[in-house]
């Protein structure tokens, strides 16, 4: 089967709900996202076959059509957009996999926007005449008595593993230290600025004792070691090998990946045998693995998978994570990607990308240095 290539990695700074973003549609963030990957590529618009768009609580249709249109990408891009919640923007990068490795497409942009900010209200209505009852959380399973909430299923694992608060605001501080300190060029190559923003605006300088005081969520969550609801757009070119061979800019392989569901109450834990699956797929051990980007949606869920997948935490999201940017849902799994993409072009070696979604959803990556 022919090998699949990532070109190209970009996404915008990511913006808390709210903030430097909140007046910008989908299509405003995607936009000059694509526009650089394709300059970075150097590529024409009319050269992408498809795009793909992860988007989990925008106003439907069609988002990733809208971010073609957007783009100037040529008319016959119909573009999909899928939802799979935290995890979408790293299923779209597999889809883009597939799509390629079939021989349908020779070009796929992929990856995914989300706009807390101008999220739609949405409404349980009733055949009853009752008055719509506005709701946040979409159901994730058909038995509401098995379909937590993300904060109560987060504690809960704490719990089961005994992870204890302090281990995690340990974890929430050391990423955005980590962060704080990740290199200028990084940023650089990186980001796309948008809206006079240049860099995550939400990282900081977190201390035990500002999580002491922060916001308690459920049990051991609080607002310091759960990521914050936030706006951003990060996509990759993908490419067949033909292309990839004409290239002269570094090249990222895409080796293999997996999605698959686990325990719907236990949806931090789902990662691991995404993980697992891609790790044996691609007949690698965790001993290949030179850095991971592991989802931090919350602490508790970024240090369970670090454990039970036995990595080391020093290759563990060595530039911090989503605790020191936000999690703009649709867009969160692509970000790892793009993080990916940058650390191998220059330090090569092998990279493992997973995230964990409601419902108890798993999405594991795993990339090489060409």
């Amino acid at each position: 089967m022919s090998r699949t290539y990532i070109l190209a990695a970009r996404r915008t700074p990511v913006a808390p709900r709210n903030g430097a973003f909140k007046e910008l549609a989908l299509q405003d963030m995607a936009q000059p996202v694509i526009a650089q990957l394709l300059k970075d590529a150097n590529l024409a618009p009319d050269q992408v076959d498809e795009l793909i768009v992860a988007n989990a609580i925008g106003p439907g249709g069609n988002p990733a059509r809208l971010c073609a249109l957007a783009s100037g990408l040529p008319q016959k891009v119909a573009g999909l957009t899928i939802d799979r919640q935290c995890a979408g923007g790293l299923d779209a990068v597999l889809l883009a996999n597939s799509l390629i490795k079939s021989g349908q497409c020779d070009i796929v942009i992929a990856g995914g926007v989300e706009s807390y900010s101008r999220r739609p209200l949405r409404y349980h209505t009733f055949a009853d005449g009752t008055e719509p009852e506005a709701y946040d959380q979409a159901p994730f399973t058909p038995w509401p008595d098995k379909d937590p909430l993300m904060p109560q299923a987060a504690d809960q694992l704490a719990k089961i593993l005994g992870i204890t608060q302090k281990e995690q605001d340990d974890w929430a501080i050391e990423s955005h230290k980590r962060a704080s300190a990740a290199p200028a060029s990084l940023r650089t190559e990186e980001l796309v600025p948008l809206a006079d923003l240049q860099k995550d605006s939400f990282t900081r300088a977190l201390s035990l004792r500002h999580c002491q005081k922060a916001k308690r969520i459920c049990g051991t969550i609080t607002s310091a070691n759960m990521a914050v609801a936030a706006d951003a757009a990060a996509f990759v070119l993908v490419v067949n090998e033909e292309i990839a061979k004409r290239y002269k800019g570094t090249t990222i392989e895409i080796m293999t990946g997996a999605s698959l569901g686990a325990d719907p109450q236990m949806p931090g834990l789902a990662p691991l045998t995404a993980m697992s699956k891609t790790l044996h797929t691609s007949g690698l051990t965790k001993a290949h693995i030179n850095h991971a980007e592991i989802m931090e949606a919350f602490a508790v869920q970024a240090i369970a998978c670090q454990q039970k997948a036995g990595l080391s935490t020093d290759i563990v999201n060595q530039y911090g994570g989503a605790l020191a940017r936000g999690h703009p849902i649709g867009a969160s799994g692509a970000i790892l990607a793009t993080r990916l993409f940058h650390i191998l072009r220059h330090k090569g070696g092998i990279g493992l990308a997973a995230i964990a979604a409601a419902g108890g959803l798993g999405t594991a990556l795993i990339v090489k240095a060409g």
